[in-house]
């Protein structure tokens, strides 16, 4: 009997690297509103094609590519075919992959990935069974795949972060304005009150605001609301109280901009991404 496939998604921590999360997941017609990562967000297409926007470009990833996305990096996610795509996702901080560099004698910074999509067997074999050996519980090849994944793709693709190139005064703004918006999560201001606040004129700071974070501060402020609800959850708060207390009108609200940006909804991802064990 012929048919859609079903989407499926599982979330899970690492359970012996810490700040690492992991995904494996088929979508068909869920789509990744624009967002960005605390983090890293690396992974392998396993079938299907994925398409995202990252910066402004429109890329896609195939079966047995890879998909390197850096920090704080607005990019999207939907289906570049009729059958989505299935795929096996790490996200690691940027502590767990400096920690690698700096073991590797990397330039100091964080590392960045230039290539947002590279064809690589060797790679790509390495990241499913790094993967792989997570859900098996086998932590002694999951530690060493993992990091030793790491370790390839820093030593293979990475480069040095670049600037970003904005004046003293519109880095300054910035940085106060997402300075109160991180205060503000429930109580955010008007954009002219924000602007007000930091210094500066509206049109300017939102101007400087997206070149520095990629995002306008309202979307900004959902994608903050989002990673202070997912360590809410993972310390057993309860979904219905995490929106009232990250600034989300009710449950549903949550659910909708949670599930576009993690890729499961707030229930889910609570059973599975438990804290990390304790060695």
């Amino acid at each position: 009997m012929s048919g859609r496939p079903q989407e499926r998604a599982r979330f899970w921590r690492h359970p012996t690297v810490p700040e690492v999360d992991l995904l494996k997941a088929r979508y068909v017609t869920h789509r990744f509103s624009r967002h960005v990562h605390e983090g890293y967000a690396i992974g392998i297409i396993l079938d299907g094609v994925e398409e995202f926007e990252y910066r402004g470009d429109l890329h896609r990833a195939a079966a047995g590519e890879v998909v390197l996305v850096n920090p704080d990096s607005v990019h999207t996610g939907q289906a570049g075919v009729d059958g989505g795509w299935a795929y096996r996702m790490l996200y690691p901080s940027v502590a767990a992959v400096g920690e690698v560099a700096a073991e590797l004698g990397l330039p100091k910074g964080t590392p960045y990935f230039p290539e947002q999509v590279v064809r690589d067997p060797e790679v790509a074999a390495l990241m499913a069974r790094a993967h792989q050996a997570t859900e098996r519980g086998d932590d002694l090849a999951a530690s060493t795949l993992t990091r030793t994944l790491f370790g390839r793709l820093l030593a293979r693709y990475a480069v040095p972060r670049p600037a970003v190139t904005l004046s003293p005064e519109g880095r300054r703004a910035v940085r106060q304005a997402m300075e109160v918006l991180h205060e503000r999560l429930t109580d955010p201001p008007a954009l002219d009150d924000l602007a007000r606040m930091v210094g500066a004129r509206p049109f300017p700071l939102l101007r400087a605001f997206k070149a520095a974070t990629g995002l306008p501060p309202h979307a900004y402020l959902n994608s903050l609301r989002v990673r202070q609800a997912r360590h809410l959850l993972r310390a057993g708060v309860r979904p219905a109280d995490v929106a009232a207390e990250v600034g989300f009108t009710d449950q549903a609200h949550l659910n909708r901009h949670f599930k576009r940006v993690v890729g499961v909804p707030p229930a889910a991802y609570q059973r599975t991404a438990g804290t990390y064990k304790k060695r």
